[in-house]
């Protein structure tokens, strides 16, 4: 095989959490800053993700399978392309159409857990996985770790998930005399080859590129393929392992950075011997030439390529042990929205924003980090934490958490209940209404029947008494008519005596 080159791309955004008050604690449970997510997202997919992109697009329909590229792309970027920038999850998804890239399995959260929490990180390893799986139609044989972090226990956890491949960085106090530029195996598990970062090189495009106080400003494609030339022909692979953000985001369009990334395949097939391989190719053509013993964790961080940029200083080791005290409780929680806010809280960056040590890569980190000082980032964090943890024990042993089934369930019972109470007390209230006209008019007719009682009894009295009267009136006058009749014949019988 000949000598080939191994370029990977690292795509990460993390959730920024917004300002957080102490007196937020118990109130407010939504800890994320929308408007800057959303923001630098839209601004990093503007001039970075959609141009380089585009260009890769170009350059896998020149040259076909000859040009090839690997990425890995956070789970948190992946939501956050979804929620912001569905473009630029589309564009990921061409690209991978054109079967040119390797889509490199990595921690759903971007977490430390590898370090703290070997339980949680498998299940973030295969969240990962399933994720890549579902947007690209492609399982990960191949993995990197958060910040490349690795040793030869994460090597033989992630050798027992089923990947091939593991990536990290080509540490000088590991590799010793040795080259980044061969294929290795892991010290524990043989069968998972190992590919180690030339970080010279990679630092030359991602972090010195625009350097102008740089003595080989400005850089060309010409030069850097001159240099790739000079390596040992024996050294079998220049791994060149960058963040994407370098394209456009880390040097900005001007600096002609994504100039070089268009016309770089160009210049290596005319200037070298150099091809392009995936790391999975790369696993199956070359043999490792040894293994490599990596006793304590390293990174690709500073220049002691360890994990003191996460966990140098007493803020964050005790930022991320309350963190991961509560992995427990968060186990025992069926609410999604737990879940949810535990992955987003692991994710490194909320750490780097506590370190307090100078960095050897310049003041880009700097420029990203949104806090006045460590110790703002670590109070934020910890009030936050704070509430997550109020929420976690005021359901603790119930089962029942904030917008799940059972909770949802239980507000839909109280509410039914709370139906049949009012649907009673509306009847009670319709029957009692109804009552009411029917005892007025049975009480009207009682306070009215004597009255027409008492004036019928006495319409019948006059009637009587009328009567009686004209009766009596009749007899009367009939009276006077007999005792006049009578007068009148005792005075005819008078005359005719």
């Amino acid at each position: 095989m000949m000598r080939t080159i191994c370029l990977y791309f690292h795509v990460h955004q993390p959730f920024r959490l917004k300002r957080y008050r102490f007196f937020d604690i118990g109130k407010e449970h939504y800890y994320f800053d929308d408007f800057t997510n959303e923001n630098i997202v839209r601004k990093v997919a503007d001039t970075c993700y959609l141009p380089a992109n585009e260009i890769l697009r170009k350059l896998f329909s020149q040259y076909g399978s000859k040009f090839k590229v690997s990425f890995s792309i956070s789970g948190t970027a992946l939501d956050q392309f979804a929620m912001y920038a569905p473009e630029v999850l589309e564009s990921f998804q061409g690209l991978a159409k054109t079967g040119c890239i390797e889509f490199v399995g990595e921690t759903y959260s971007h977490t430390l857990a590898s370090l703290l929490n070997e339980e949680e990180f498998k299940e973030d390893v295969l969240l990962h996985s399933r994720k890549i799986e579902e947007y690209f139609g492609s399982k990960p044989e191949t993995f990197s770790n958060s910040e490349m972090i690795y040793s030869d226990h994460i090597g033989a956890v992630i050798a027992q998930l089923g990947f091939k491949t593991m990536l990290t960085e080509g540490a000088k106090h590991i590799l010793g005399w040795k080259s980044p530029n061969y294929l290795y195996c892991n010290a524990l598990n043989p069968k998972l080859k190992v590919l180690m970062r030339n970080f010279k090189l990679s630092d030359d495009l991602d972090f010195r590129f625009s350097d102008k106080s740089w003595p080989e400003f400005p850089l060309t494609t010409e030069k850097f393929v001159d240099w790739l030339n000079k390596v040992d022909s024996k050294e079998e692979t220049i791994n060149l392992f960058l963040n994407y953000g370098t394209f456009g985001e880390r040097h900005s369009k001007d600096s002609g950075i994504l100039d070089f990334l268009q016309y770089f395949p160009k210049t290596v097939f005319s200037l070298s011997d150099f091809s392009f391989s995936t790391p999975s190719e790369i696993s199956k053509t070359l043999q490792p030439v040894s293994a490599v013993n990596v006793n304590y964790p390293i990174s690709w961080a500073d220049e002691e390529k360890d994990t003191t940029r996460w966990l140098g200083n007493d803020l964050q080791q005790e930022a991320c042990h309350k963190l991961y005290e509560l992995a427990p409780l968060v186990n025992q929680s069926t609410d999604p929205i737990i879940h949810q806010d535990w992955k987003y809280l692991q994710t490194s960056d909320h750490f780097f924003y506590m370190c307090t040590k100078f960095f050897s890569d310049g003041d880009f980190h700097q420029q990203l980090n949104p806090y006045n000082s460590p110790y703002d980032a670590f109070i934020n964090y910890m009030n936050i934490l704070s509430d997550f943890k109020l929420r976690l024990e005021g359901t603790e042993g119930q089962g029942k958490t904030e917008g799940s089934p059972e909770h949802l369930q239980e507000l839909l019972d109280e509410k039914d209940k709370l139906i049949q109470e009012y649907e009673s007390e509306l009847k009670k209230k319709k029957v009692t209404e109804k009552k009411k006209p029917v005892t007025k008019t049975k009480s009207l007719k009682k306070e009215e029947e004597p009255k027409k009682s008492r004036s019928s009894k006495t319409a019948t009295v006059k009637a009587k008494l009328t009567t009686k009267t004209v009766s009596l009136s009749e007899g009367k006058v009939t009276n006077t008519l007999k005792t006049k009749e009578s007068n009148t014949r005792k005075r005819s019988t008078k005359n005719s005596k």
